[in-house]
């Protein structure tokens, strides 16, 4: 990030990060322009979403790992009329920190 403008040095050390400001930072590192930038970013997101909406895992060596997990069936309470209901299985993705991610948290 030695390179990066004032400006952007400060949103990279922001505590958020949102598609904006790494289609930015992607664009200034790579001397690529925002629209082109940001046209990959949505395709790289996309891709990724289509092959968890699939049942697929995503892994990037390094960074982690991507994939769906099935929550079990299970019962509830509405805690409005008390009364128990049943809550069904459900699909959600999962992220798995990779070594060199979890390393460098811990920095």
């Amino acid at each position: 990030m030695e390179n990066l403008t004032k400006e952007n040095n400060e949103i990279a050390n922001a505590p958020v990060l949102n598609k904006e400001t790494l289609v930015s930072l992607v664009a200034e590192k790579t001397g690529t322009t925002k629209v082109q930038t940001r046209a990959i970013v949505e395709e790289i997101f996309a891709s990724v979403s289509d092959c968890l909406a699939k049942g697929g895992k995503f892994q990037y060596i390094g960074f982690g790992t991507f994939h769906v997990k099935t929550r079990a069936a299970r019962k509830g309470l509405n805690p409005r009329t008390k009364e128990n209901l049943e809550i069904p299985a459900k699909k959600i993705p999962v992220f798995s920190p990779g070594k060199n991610l979890r390393d460098k948290v811990q920095a």
